[in-house]
């Protein structure tokens, strides 16, 4: 189903979609066979350390409060979340450089290993997914869904107000 007008019925079903096939994508991609193998807890390590790599790559800083606004759960999870990481090696707490009262995460040298393993592993699945698909194809498609992700930069921070659902005041 090809439309290159959102106002046709067409159109409109194909973007309708859009939520379910998200759902999906993250579901049946940890089922793609890659080396080594995703185990079940590997999805949440790697929101973990993705979140804290980005942060620290943009400047800024993370706490477990802030990764629980980032995931949308409550603190005590995030806790739970950080704590695995920390206790497998993959974080540690550290002094904040902005406020010494604040405790910080981040990654270590076997943190930023195993999100390079993740990432290794995320190619390797998105190559078995489009094996089938012409190379121009699987192209236009990374380049889309980059440029997709890089459009989630404009969405407010969890927690700013004035989201794009909520009404300014």
């Amino acid at each position: 189903m090809t439309t290159t007008d959102a106002s046709t019925p067409q159109g409109r079903a194909l973007l309708d979609a859009v939520g379910a096939a998200f759902a999906r994508l993250r579901r049946r991609t940890m089922q793609a066979p890659v080396d080594p193998p995703v185990g079940p807890k590997d999805l949440k390590r790697n929101l973990v350390l993705n979140i804290v790599d980005e942060a620290a790559e943009a400047g800024r800083e993370m706490t477990v409060g802030g990764l629980a606004e980032h995931l949308l759960v409550d603190p005590s999870v995030a806790s739970r979340m950080v704590s695995d990481c920390i206790s497998h090696g993959y974080l540690v707490r550290a002094a904040s450089q902005q406020d010494g009262r604040r405790t910080v995460l981040r990654l270590t040298e076997d943190g930023t290993s195993l999100l390079t393993t993740f990432r290794h592993q995320q190619r390797q699945a998105f190559e078995y997914i489009t094996r089938d698909w012409p190379e121009a194809e699987r192209l236009e498609f990374a380049r889309l869904l980059l440029k997709y992700a890089d459009s989630t930069a404009q969405l407010p921070a969890p927690g700013e107000a004035n989201s794009p659902l909520t009404p300014a005041t």
